[in-house]
């Protein structure tokens, strides 16, 4: 018996009956289906947002660090302009002060020599109305009042003021002479007119007033002489000698303290 002539089969493998596969014949490899458009275009679209978010970042990062960095510059400027401005305000009120200060100064120091200067006036008034007013006690020659001011450690300046009002009007004239008491080397000493101006025969200190006069002038004290006493001596041109004694301390009371 002769076999019947094989078939060929061009196309797939399928039932003579239909063209169905074979149940476990073997399929082609499958073919990559293409992607539809509308899903490229939605991939496209993701894509974009991304990188535009990624741009945005990028521009924000850039903004957080070049515009604070800026901002902070000018506020900085800014600042320092305004700290030079304070210190020099307070440079200036500072100055202001200081100088408010040694005006006040100036002021207290005026004030204060005006206060002297008003005692002085009216401890003069009332000098003068005790001697010249119509209500002053009547008195002859004497010493109102002596004060000494030290120049050197021996030298003196003295100020004596004599005063008589008894006889209204009339001039009393005459001349001063001083006389200092104290120890030297542990003995009494006492240093006479011509001593004490380092001249011998020195001649007294002339006066001449109706009410009152201010003498002046210079005495001299021995190295090592401590004095204890003073005493005023006037010699008028008319009448009896007046004499007043009173205590160092009491005559140079400033440089007693001293």
């Amino acid at each position: 018996m002769t076999p019947p002539p094989a078939r060929r089969y061009t196309g797939s493998m399928t039932d003579p009956e239909s063209d169905s596969p074979r149940p476990g014949a073997d399929a082609p490899a499958p073919v990559p289906a293409t992607p539809p458009a509308s899903a490229t275009r939605t991939t496209y679209a993701v894509l974009g947002l991304f990188a535009a978010a990624m741009l945005f970042g990028l521009w924000g990062v850039w903004r957080a660090m070049d515009g604070p960095g800026g901002a902070t510059g000018a506020q900085l400027a800014a600042g320092q302009a305004r700290i030079e401005a304070l210190e020099q305000e307070v440079a200036t009120l500072t100055r202001s002060d200081q100088i408010s200060r040694e005006a006040n100064r100036d002021l207290q120091g005026t004030l204060a020599e005006r206060d002297e200067e008003i005692s002085a006036l009216r401890a003069d008034v009332a000098f003068y109305e005790r001697f010249v007013g119509s209500t002053a006690q009547r008195r002859g020659l004497a010493v109102h009042e002596l004060v000494l001011t030290p120049q050197t450690d021996q030298a003196w300046h003295y100020t004596v003021t004599l005063t008589q009002n008894l006889n209204r009007g009339a001039v009393s004239s005459g001349r001063l002479v001083l006389a200092v008491e104290g120890t030297r080397d542990g003995q009494l000493e006492q240093l006479d007119w011509a001593a004490l101006r380092q001249q011998p025969d020195a001649p007294g200190v002339e006066y001449s007033f109706k009410y009152f006069q201010q003498v002046e002038g210079e005495i001299v004290l021995p190295p090592g002489f401590q004095p204890l006493r003073i005493s005023v001596r006037l010699v008028p041109a008319s009448g009896a000698a007046v004499e007043q004694t009173l205590p160092w301390g009491e005559a140079a009371p400033r440089a007693t303290a001293g």
